[in-house]
């Protein structure tokens, strides 16, 4: 089935898309800025702002795109899925230039269901930082969840060998591997689909311990209860680590991977030199190739 989704997306969330695919990235077609061409789905951008996810995937891929806008643009109830207990897991920071990943995976049981509907659990990009750092820290008390975080300079190392897919799909089996190791996990086990199943597995396959029967569905942030929490925690992480960055280095990082996170990357360069860089961000992205113009020009 050949399905296409047309999108109107901001030059921030086309440039978020570009850099987690841009190792699948090919000559474009006339009138168009870039276009990948991913598993089961050919994107395609046009210089209108205009964005066409084709092919049998296409809605996988334009869904993390979606939900923002039908969301803030409709009075829909969100509709969470009912069956609890369930663990779910999801991501962050792979569309930002500087920081690390996190991925989570959290259970979320009967008696936990006041909890998430006391504070409205659902996907982190559409509740603010402030929000996030108050609530998170009391979802991490009440469930038992698992955190992974991977640097900058750990993430350098290991996409030379791995599309980002690869690397979600490892760090999400891992986190369950964590989790059930601390609990049963549930028969109901949900993943924010970003790949097929077929293709999230295989990108398992020489793992020697693989988490199976899993439930892919997307937009699950607001659909399950644990996937949204962990969406949560794992964005607390991720605000976290990069507070503790900006400590570190003295200086202010820019969230995403917009023309300002350039500029951010050109500054951090005059003050600790090129070779530092990859400390902190994530260096196979475009961001890199524009920060070395931007220094040429300085010169």
């Amino acid at each position: 089935m050949n399905n296409i989704y047309t999108l109107l997306l901001t030059k921030s969330q086309q440039e978020k898309l570009y850099n987690v695919y841009q190792e699948n990235s090919v000559t474009p077609p006339q009138y168009s800025l870039w276009q990948l061409r991913v598993e089961n789905c050919v994107i395609t951008c046009y210089k209108s702002g205009k964005v066409v996810f084709q092919g049998k995937d296409a809605g996988v891929y334009a869904s993390a795109f979606m939900d923002i806008n039908e969301s803030k643009n409709s009075n829909e109830t969100i509709k969470h899925n009912n069956t609890l207990p369930q663990a779910g897991s999801d991501e962050v920071g792979t569309g930002d230039y500087f920081g690390p990943i996190c991925v989570c995976a959290c259970i979320v049981k009967a008696e936990d269901e006041a909890l998430m509907k006391k504070y409205k659990i659902g996907d982190s990009k559409q509740i603010s930082d402030s929000d996030i750092c108050k609530i998170a820290p009391i979802l991490m008390k009440s469930l038992t969840y698992s955190l992974l975080i991977l640097p900058n300079d750990k993430y350098n190392m290991v996409v030379k060998n791995n599309n980002m897919n690869a690397i979600k799909a490892k760090l999400h089996n891992q986190a369950y591997i964590n989790l059930r190791r601390k609990e049963p996990l549930p028969n109901l086990v949900v993943v924010d689909q970003f790949a097929q199943e077929k293709t999230y597995y295989n990108y398992l396959r020489d793992m020697p311990e693989v988490v199976g029967k899993i439930h892919f569905e997307t937009k699950a942030e607001n659909k399950y209860y644990a996937v949204g929490a962990s969406s949560m925690i794992a964005r607390y992480a991720f605000i976290t680590y990069m507070n503790e960055m900006e400590k570190k280095w003295q200086m202010t990082f820019t969230k995403g991977a917009s023309d300002k996170v350039d500029n951010n990357a050109k500054d951090f360069v005059k003050k600790y030199g090129f070779d530092n860089l990859y400390k902190v961000a994530k260096m196979n992205f475009k961001n890199t190739d524009k920060v070395k113009k931007l220094l040429e020009k300085d010169r």
